[in-house]
């Protein structure tokens, strides 16, 4: 009952998690007139904050002196936050100027990235039917290309700048919180001198527009560490077979929210471009439920088969050649 209710936790906080970087889109446009720079400042700085009093609650400092000895870790720690940062500006960016479609599409094609990455920087081996879903994503990008009569640059720059945090995220081999700390930490001092110089220039608008203005920017600290928190709890509980497949639940809400809510065009050669995509993500998901069925057949088969032999080869108990009466002669 215990481990049925953890995983029924960790679902929930896996659904909350992508649910909340699902329906952000909402959120950044209540932050106008800031411009995306003045967010992305507020985002960096009060997330600094935000996670400062979770570590404080949780009594969780002991990394700190480690990682400061570490200067290999810190500047993988560095690039990341640089990386995150280019990811946040942009998409902020994106969703205050009318691009939450093509923001979305960065995060649909961001596992082929990952993919793809794997193979040219760490050499990894692909499975078939990964290289046709590859293959297939470069298709949808220059169908994209077309459409929008460039690359999708967007997209693109978001899928990229997302894996290659990823990438560093798993070098670094830190839990989320701290991570996140560490990473905010660094952006924490260029955030807030940048803040500074635009209140001294008059062109902040943290004071300027009202107490509820305020509060929305202070809010971004939440906004950015409540799903990051909500993730951590679903990493622990449910397969990571799970959380691959809850990871397409945010840019499917921000392409409902681009189409149904914001009313961004989508002319036919962008639907197919799209379609592209999803055919190459459920090659994916479809070779990965595969390839956890075989694995877990195998272990399965390896287990029995050990378990078979160990049984052969364990003496016998209780027979003749055992027993105290064999000792005693027949008469």
């Amino acid at each position: 009952m215990k481990g049925t209710n953890e995983q029924r936790a960790g679902l929930l906080s896996g659904i909350g998690a992508y649910g909340l970087w699902g329906i952000v889109p909402l959120f950044w446009p209540l932050l106008k007139p800031a411009g995306a720079i003045e967010i992305l400042a507020h985002r960096m700085a009060w997330s600094l904050g935000v996670v400062g009093i979770a570590l404080l609650v949780l009594r969780r400092w002991s990394w700190i002196g480690e990682l400061i000895r570490q200067p290999k870790k810190l500047g993988l720690i560095s690039i990341a936050a640089a990386v995150i940062t280019v990811n946040w500006g942009l998409y902020i960016w994106s969703v205050n100027n009318g691009h939450v479609v093509e923001a979305s599409l960065g995060y649909f094609i961001n596992p082929l990235v990952t993919i793809a990455m794997g193979v040219l920087l760490l050499g990894e081996r692909l499975r078939p039917v990964q290289w046709v879903a590859v293959g297939t994503g470069v298709a949808a990008v220059l169908v994209l290309a077309i459409g929008y009569g460039q690359p999708p640059w967007i997209s693109l720059t978001l899928a990229f700048s997302f894996a290659t945090y990823g990438l560093l995220k798993k070098k670094v081999n830190m839990g989320g919180l701290e991570s996140l700390t560490a990473e905010t930490a660094v952006l924490f001092v260029p955030a807030l001198g940048y803040l500074l110089w635009l209140g001294a220039q008059g062109d902040a608008t943290f004071t300027s527009e009202g107490p509820g203005h305020t509060a929305l920017l202070a809010a971004t600290g939440v906004v950015t560490a409540a799903p990051l928190v909500l993730f951590g709890a679903a990493a622990i509980r449910v397969p990571l077979s799970t959380l691959g497949l809850l990871q397409y639940l945010a840019p499917v809400f921000q392409f409902a929210l681009g189409i149904l809510y914001f009313h961004e065009e989508m002319p036919p050669e962008r639907w197919a471009g799209f379609a592209l995509v999803w055919l190459a993500l459920t090659l994916l998901t479809w070779d990965a439920f595969r390839t956890v069925r075989r694995t877990r057949a195998q272990a399965q088969t390896a287990a029995a088969q050990l378990a078979a032999q160990t049984v052969r080869q364990t003496p016998p108990t209780g027979d003749s050649a055992s027993s105290p009466s064999a000792a005693i002669p027949a008469k």
